[in-house]
């Protein structure tokens, strides 16, 4: 005799959990993150603005006076504009004296940042220029779409 026993379905829970910030709402969470960063933050973004920096510097200096271990992967200053490029170039000394590793890659375009490899943010705004456009960031709680992302992006062998 063959019994069959009812299938119970559970509620579905979602893979994971995201949030999506504009231009105004990211800032206010990222910065709420680097708060309680413990051992390693990694941005990328193509350009880096005397403004931005200004507003994120005090943040950074903290951290890595904690001794978290941060990796900024930008353009060279060289490829922008005299402008831009004086600006970059002094916002990545400074980083640089704080003990921030910079790297730099030729036509980078990408925007993300993560922190202590769980915490993941992707999405079209400049991190470290964003000033008045319209743009998108989404978070990510995921070591596992964070470690992806670390290995899709091949930036360990720098580090």
């Amino acid at each position: 005799m063959i019994f069959h026993r009812p299938f119970k379905r559970s509620t579905p829970t979602p893979l994971l959990t995201s949030r999506l910030y504009d231009e105004q709402s990211f800032y206010p969470a990222f910065l709420n993150d680097l708060v309680k960063c413990k051992r390693e933050l990694i941005i990328e973004s193509p350009f880096i603005t005397h403004k931005r920096m200004n507003a994120l510097y005090p943040s950074f200096r903290r951290l890595t006076k904690r001794g978290v271990h941060i990796v900024i992967n930008t353009r060279d200053p060289k490829e922008h504009d005299r402008r831009m490029a004086a600006e970059a170039a002094t916002a990545i000394g400074l980083l640089q004296g704080l003990g921030v590793q910079v790297l730099f890659t030729d036509n980078h375009h990408r925007k993300l940042a993560i922190i202590d490899g769980s915490i993941l943010y992707e999405g079209s705004l400049n991190i470290l220029s964003q000033s008045s456009s319209c743009e998108v960031m989404r978070r990510v709680k995921s070591a596992n779409l964070a470690t992806e992302m670390l290995k899709f992006i091949k930036i360990s062998k720098f580090m």
